[in-house]
């Protein structure tokens, strides 16, 4: 599997962290851009890379992008044929408010909405909100993603079928 990474300047210290880690671990990894610190460049430029290439071959093919949220990156990447890309953005912030009486909360791992976006979507793109995690946190993140596979349960292979034809149309 090869890896694509691509970032603008905000995250541009998260993806140089995380493309030593990849290297040391032994993976094939390309580096799409930025190939140094620039403020002011702008990620579509980077991510668009990444994610053609993912697109061109999504099954032997994935990505990591970083930006300030990972939400423009993802939704860049989106923007091709069978890319499937998911945002990270760290912890969720959990605060007192009651309605009704109540507060409840129903997240239990924030990791849980990585490995769902493998298992059910095949995300095949990760983008992180670098402005929002550390170099540890994305680390941890970027192993469960990598070793969390798609379940390929008929509903799911159903799904991703539907969303791969929205972008056909």
């Amino acid at each position: 599997m090869r890896i694509y990474l691509a970032t603008d300047h905000a995250g541009f210290a998260l993806k140089e962290e995380a493309k030593a880690f990849l290297l040391k671990h032994n993976y094939t990894v390309e580096d799409c851009g930025s190939s140094y610190f620039m403020p002011g460049d702008d990620y579509i430029d980077y991510v668009a890379k990444a994610a053609k290439s993912v697109s061109e071959s999504p099954d032997n093919r994935c990505a990591i992008v970083f930006g300030g949220s990972g939400q423009g990156e993802a939704m860049a990447a989106n923007k091709f044929p069978r890319v499937r890309a998911t945002v990270y953005y760290g912890e969720p912030v959990v605060k007192n408010s009651f309605w009704s009486g109540f507060l409840e909360i129903r997240i239990e791992n924030s990791l849980d909405i990585i490995k769902l976006g493998r298992e059910h979507n095949n995300s095949n793109v990760l983008s992180i909100g670098a402005r929002f995690i550390d170099k540890k946190q994305a680390i941890k993140v970027i192993e469960k993603w990598l070793n969390t596979k798609f379940s390929g349960e008929v509903r799911h292979v159903r799904r991703n079928a539907k969303l791969d034809n929205l972008i056909n149309k």
